[in-house]
C-alpha cells in the first residue's frame, strides 16, 4: 500500500512545486452533473409484462451527487434496484460518499446508455438499455459500490490517476504546494480503503496510478475487470441462486445480493 502512495508522490514531485497555498478545488469533468432517473424497457409490445426498470445514473460526480442520490432514494424501490451508469468520472468524496450510499440499499451495478425510445402517444415514457456506456476514472470506483456488478462486453471502464481538480488538463505545466501534495496522499489513502471494504482488486488502484493525466485513458481488459472484481456476473436483472446454508461454526455472513476535501478525477 506504500507503495502505491510514494508513487504518486513522486511523481507530483517530479512536476514543480510552488510556493505553499491553500488549494482550490475543482471538477474538470464536462458535461452535466449525474442525475437520477427511472426508465423502463420498451417498446411496451414487446416485453408486455415482463418489461425490466433501472436506474440511469448520467454525468460526473460532485460534492452533491451524494445528497442528490439521498433525496432519490427515499422511493423504497430503490434498494436493490439495478444502477446503469454512464460517466466521464468526478469527486473522489463524492464518488466514495456515493458508492458507500448503493451498497448500503443493495443495488445492482452496471454500464450503460440509456435511450429514449419515440413515444408511443399514451404517456408511457420507454428506453432501451444499450451496452457500450463509458465508466471513466472515478466511475470505476462508483461500478464497486453494487452488492453485484455486470460489465457488458461493449461497455468501456477507463482508468487514470486522481489529480487536482483543474490542473489535471495542464499538469505538466503546472505547479504544486506541499498542501496540494498532503490532499494527493490522503485521498489515495481513501480509495485504497474504499476499494477494500467494496471486495475489489487493489490492483485497480495500482493500475490507475500508473497512467498519469497527460497520457490517455487505460481501458482495462475484460480479464482485469475479473480480476479486480468489477464485474461479478455473466448476466444483468437474473438475480443469483440462493445461498447454500452455512457452517453452524461459522460466525460471519456474506450479503449474496444487493449493501472537507479536493475534487479530482
Amino acid at each position: 500500500m506504500l507503495r502505491l502512495i510514494w508513487s504518486a508522490i513522486a511523481l507530483l514531485c517530479g512536476v514543480v512545486q510552488a510556493p505553499a497555498g491553500a488549494p482550490v478545488p475543482a471538477d474538470d469533468s464536462s458535461g452535466a452533473p449525474m442525475h437520477f432517473e427511472w426508465r423502463r424497457e420498451g417498446p411496451a409490445d414487446v416485453c408486455g409484462s415482463s418489461c425490466r426498470v433501472w436506474i440511469s445514473a448520467v454525468g460526473y460526480i460532485t460534492a452533491d451527487t451524494p445528497r442528490a442520490f439521498e433525496t432519490f432514494a427515499k422511493d423504497p424501490k430503490v434498494r436493490g434496484a439495478v444502477l446503469a451508469l454512464d460517466s466521464d468520472g468526478g469527486s473522489v468524496l463524492g464518488t466514495l460518499a456515493l458508492g458507500r450510499a448503493i451498497r448500503a440499499l443493495d443495488m445492482i451495478t452496471t454500464i450503460g446508455k440509456t435511450i429514449t425510445l419515440p413515444s408511443t402517444g399514451t404517456g408511457d415514457g420507454r428506453a432501451m438499455l444499450a451496452p457500450n456506456g463509458n465508466c471513466e476514472s472515478m466511475c470505476a470506483f462508483l461500478l464497486l459500490g453494487g452488492t453485484r456488478r455486470y460489465v457488458p462486453p461493449q461497455a468501456q471502464v477507463l482508468v487514470h490517476q486522481i489529480w487536482l481538480g483543474k490542473k489535471r488538463k495542464q499538469a505538466l505545466e503546472s505547479t504544486y504546494s506541499a498542501e496540494e501534495l498532503n490532499i494527493v496522499q490522503r485521498d489515495i489513502g481513501r480509495l485504497a480503503q474504499y476499494t477494500i471494504e467494496m471486495g475489489g482488486g487493489v490492483d485497480l488502484l495500482e493500475t490507475a496510478l500508473r497512467i498519469p493525466p497527460w497520457e490517455p485513458l487505460y481501458r482495462l481488459s475484460a480479464d482485469e475487470l475479473q480480476r479486480m472484481r468489477l464485474s461479478t456476473v455473466d448476466a444483468l436483472f437474473e438475480r443469483e441462486p440462493a445461498a447454500k446454508p452455512m457452517a453452524a461454526s461459522m460466525t460471519t455472513s456474506e450479503v449474496t445480493v444487493g449493501q472537507p476535501s479536493a475534487k479530482h478525477d
